[in-house]
């Protein structure tokens, strides 16, 4: 067992119930068994020895619940600051302010260096009056710097990306303007044209990091509107093959009657733009899109619309299936930011919808996603 077996001094006073109500386990009271808890918990009682000590708190600071189990607790947990001064020295839970009830949540250092989230709480039983207990809990930082890390992934990203672009405006157009005489109408065009095309290329990278931030802060607005998905696709269609692409690499099938779909008409234009590049750049073969009924992805909704987008490529290897929609996935071929299907998952997910990758019959990459009607109360 990782808590002590029995109660310190005075653990039936004030605010403890009977040792005979209490769960197995349970020496402090705490109404449930201390090891069910995904935190590490560390219990002081008002002498400031320790009673509990969990499984989590274990793992955490890689010490024994036993050798930390009736000692002191600035021995039993010898946390020290990012300075180097020892934490319970500093704080002082027993002798300092009587109107103190708890430390937020901090940065702090076990024997070793080892990083741990640390707040606590203390317990009186009346306000100013005597610490009855110090609580204690304990979280690994390894969460926190994995999010830190994908931030700063983010960063570098972002920065590589728009390094180019914006090198390629400030060389063009600072050419333009000290030998603008110097060449021809043809040549100013091409360089206006390769800025042009440069300040777009910013423009969608800042636009992905603000739908990324919106969808990382549940704030993506969906501003409904009826959408004609069937022609949504065949206007993306007609633009690939206006943009050079063989009219006969993509095949179109829409199943009719599809029912009225309600949805955002400009994100539903991102998903489809995202979808059909991707099957464009990096599969083979015919591209099929496949527009059909099918049951809502919401219980209180009979049908919704699905599309489906296969091509005859490689395909995604099988062991990629589970990232393809996280940030920063390429697969094979560099090329983007690779942030698209993270962002083309979040506004599906932000329609009440959902969206699945898989293999295609002819071998390629299937993207699969579906959203319910989601018609107005009145049209109901």
């Amino acid at each position: 067992m990782s808590v002590g077996t029995s109660s310190a001094p005075g653990a039936q006073d004030a605010g403890n119930p009977p040792a005979a109500s209490r769960p197995p386990g349970d020496p402090a009271g705490l109404g449930i068994d201390p090891d069910q808890l995904p935190d590490g918990l560390v219990v002081a009682d008002e002498q400031g020895h320790v009673i509990c000590f969990n499984k989590a708190a274990e793992r955490i600071t890689a010490l024994r619940a036993q050798d930390a189990l009736g000692q002191r607790l600035e021995k039993a947990l010898p946390l020290e600051d990012l300075e180097g001064r020892r934490w319970w020295q500093l704080t002082d839970p027993y002798g300092g302010l009587a109107i103190r009830v708890a430390q937020p949540e901090r940065n702090l250092l076990l024997p070793g260096g080892r990083e741990v989230l640390v707040c606590a709480r203390y317990v009186r039983t009346r306000p100013t009056g005597p610490l009855r207990r110090l609580v204690v809990t304990l979280r690994d930082t390894e969460a926190r710097r994995r999010t830190e890390r994908s931030h700063a992934e983010l960063i570098a990203t972002v920065a590589h990306e728009l390094r180019s672009p914006l090198t390629s405006v400030k060389g063009f157009t600072a050419t333009l303007l000290a030998k603008w005489e110097r060449f021809t109408d043809d040549q100013k065009r091409l360089m206006l044209e390769t800025v042009d095309a440069d300040a777009d290329r910013v423009t969608r990278l800042i636009a992905e990091l603000l739908d990324i931030s919106r969808i990382d802060s549940g704030r993506l607005e969906v501003r409904r509107q009826p959408v004609d998905i069937g022609a949504a696709v065949g206007r993306h269609i007609q633009a690939y093959v206006a943009a050079g692409q063989p009219a006969d690499r993509f095949l179109l099938r829409v199943q009719q009657p599809l029912p009225d779909l309600w949805a955002d008409p400009d994100k539903i234009d991102q998903v489809l733009s995202n979808l059909l590049e991707n099957a464009v750049r990096h599969g083979e073969g015919t591209v099929t899109i496949d527009v059909t009924a099918t049951a809502s992805p919401r219980e209180d909704e009979d049908t919704g619309t699905s599309v489906t987008v296969s091509d005859e490529g490689p395909g995604i290897p099988e062991e990629s299936m589970n990232r393809v929609f996280t940030r920063f996935w390429r697969g094979s071929k560099r090329g983007g930011t690779g942030l698209g299907l993270y962002i083309v998952k979040g506004i599906v997910e932000a329609h009440g919808g959902t969206i699945t990758v898989g293999r295609a019959p002819g071998a390629g990459a299937e993207f699969r996603f579906t959203l319910p009607v989601s018609a107005p109360a009145y049209l109901a």
